[in-house]
């Protein structure tokens, strides 16, 4: 009698049962499923360029509540995650080896090198061992087959003109039902434990009660905080208005690290938001939500167009910028030791909770290469350490257009931080959050705090270049924004003046439509 058809299902960045094609079709083409995890020793590594550990504390935290979140799901469902320590394919080429009856395995199909170099290596002991492999293209919100340019090499080098492509040209595959029971493991196989962080050589996570993202891994988690951000609170229908927030769990969907990890299909949150609309409210913020996931659709069909050009010093255009590899003043922004207050407070949020709004993000990648001059890549391998929700391909395509050397010809675009600060955290809470030594200054005078009287900085006890540094650089557009700070009377600032909306989680009305970011604007003053 033949063996029992059994199909592996290697999952990597698709911890998820939800709209899984991978589950999809071994339901439908096998008696025995195999779902498997392995951890890569070669994720916990150094980064390419500059040697920072691959994957930090926080990430790791959330991967391990994923694999053990999809465990649980399995488990329900008749069947198990299988976990290991060891590269794919050599953990793929055993248990073929061990069962004698696998005909497929199958997998979801990434961009990027070391990825493609695992599958690469996958392929090959199938193709030995005369095992078929399946492969799906499970990442994005519009399926890669769809896209309406002929080539990949024909995808736009600017963001507007491909999504208004897909916008009027394709269409949202509809997610795939999720099944009640999932095929059994064949006998015989060892759960395999999940390892802990010491496992890894890793630190453990530490929790902060300041965090923005206090949040777990896993799919539960992350159908969870749709079902809180979209149906709970509708806290959706104003998320163009909050999401340049600094403070608090709810300005922005923070799906981001589920997504990342593929705890959450981007074809569910696209039904979910329609469904929202047709049954609650449609208006710029529920698109928005859309907006931003084709932001992250566009950097992956980027990192296919341009290969490992998206790694290169020289960026997607093989620009060469005579950037610095000054380590003392990294050693400062990595720290949060720039002395520029908005700066700092983003990079020690970052530090201690492995998460940083989009708009710190982006004014400390700025900072980075504008104002210091760095090699880009030293911030882009250092986010790829600390950030929860670490994709590669979004991480590098922002950081290329932070580096001016991404795709889109408008380049040069330079975050003014006191500007930057005053607009977003305009009484200077957010920062008075993160760097306790400036408590003392009140209001939006800590964004500048080199510009305060001794006797201020005296009342406020604060002593610059001894409990906070002085700025390491000082950029000359900063100072037509000094006296526009909102403070109160008195040598230290009383305080923001009555009636002003408080709090750096309100956006200021003036900036609520700046539209798209630092990507469209063609003004030099941000």
């Amino acid at each position: 009698m033949s063996a029992a058809r059994t199909i592996i299902c290697l999952l990597r960045n698709d911890l998820r049962l939800h709209d899984n094609e991978v589950f999809h079709w071994a339901q439908r083409n096998a008696e025995h499923i195999v779902p498997l995890y392995c951890f890569d020793p070669r994720h916990y590594l150094g980064t390419y360029c500059y040697n920072f550990p691959k994957t930090g504390p926080f990430r790791l935290g959330f991967l391990l509540d994923s694999v053990k979140d999809l465990r649980a799901t399995l488990q329900k469902k008749g069947s198990n995650l299988l976990v290991r320590q060891g590269k794919p394919e050599e953990v793929v080429g055993d248990l073929i080896r061990q069962l004698g009856s696998v005909s497929a395995v199958a997998f979801q199909e990434e961009v990027t090198q070391e990825e493609l170099d695992v599958e690469k290596g996958v392929k090959d002991v199938c193709s030995q061992l005369k095992v078929k492999v399946q492969t799906f293209w499970g990442s994005t919100l519009y399926h890669g087959e769809d896209l309406p340019f002929n080539h990949i090499s024909r995808l736009p080098d600017v963001y507007t003109e491909f999504r208004k492509a897909v916008e009027s040209r394709c269409r949202v595959r509809p997610v795939l039902p999720t099944p009640d029971l999932l095929k059994p493991l064949p006998p015989g196989l060892e759960e395999g434990p999940i390892p802990t962080h010491q496992d890894l050589e890793q630190l453990d996570a530490p929790a902060d009660s300041r965090s923005a993202f206090p949040c777990s891994g896993g799919e539960s988690q992350a159908l969870a905080r749709l079902q809180h951000y979209f149906w709970d609170t509708d806290a959706v229908a104003s998320y163009k208005e909050t999401r340049n927030g600094l403070i608090g769990v709810n300005y922005s969907t923070k799906f981001a690290p589920w997504l990342a990890m593929g705890c959450i299909s981007p074809r569910y949150i696209y039904e979910q938001i329609k469904k929202y609309e047709r049954e609650r409210t449609a208006n710029q913020s529920t698109y928005w939500v859309i907006f931003e996931l084709l932001w992250r659709d566009y950097f992956k069909f980027v990192a296919m167009k341009y290969g490992n050009k998206i790694f290169a010093l020289e960026g997607l255009q093989g620009k060469s910028v005579p950037w610095k590899k000054d380590m003392t003043l990294f050693n400062a922004w990595k720290e949060g030791r720039t002395g520029v207050p908005f700066v700092d407070a983003n990079m020690r949020e970052l530090a201690q909770t492995g998460f940083m709004s989009n708009r710190g993000r982006q004014n400390v990648a700025s900072f980075l290469t504008k104002d210091l001059g760095l090699d880009w890549r030293m911030g882009a391998e250092w986010f790829q350490y600390l950030l929860v929700d670490y994709d590669v391909c979004s991480n590098y395509g922002n950081w290329l257009y932070s580096a001016g050397i991404g795709n889109d010809p408008r380049e040069n675009r330079k975050f003014n931080m006191i500007k930057q600060g005053l607009d977003y955290d305009n009484n200077g809470d957010y920062v008075r959050q993160w760097v306790p030594e400036l408590r003392g200054i009140k209001g939006g005078d800590v964004h500048t705090p080199w510009t305060l009287s001794t006797a201020a900085l005296s009342h406020a006890q604060v002593s610059l270049g001894e409990t906070y540094p002085s700025p390491i650089v000082m950029a000359p557009e900063w100072s037509r924004h000094v006296n526009k700070k909102p403070s109160g009377a008195g040598p230290s600032g009383a305080g923001p003046s009555q009636g002003r909306k408080r709090g750096p989680s309100h956006t200021p009305k003036q900036h609520r439509d700046r539209g798209i970011d630092f990507y469209f604007s063609r003004s030099k003053n941000l």
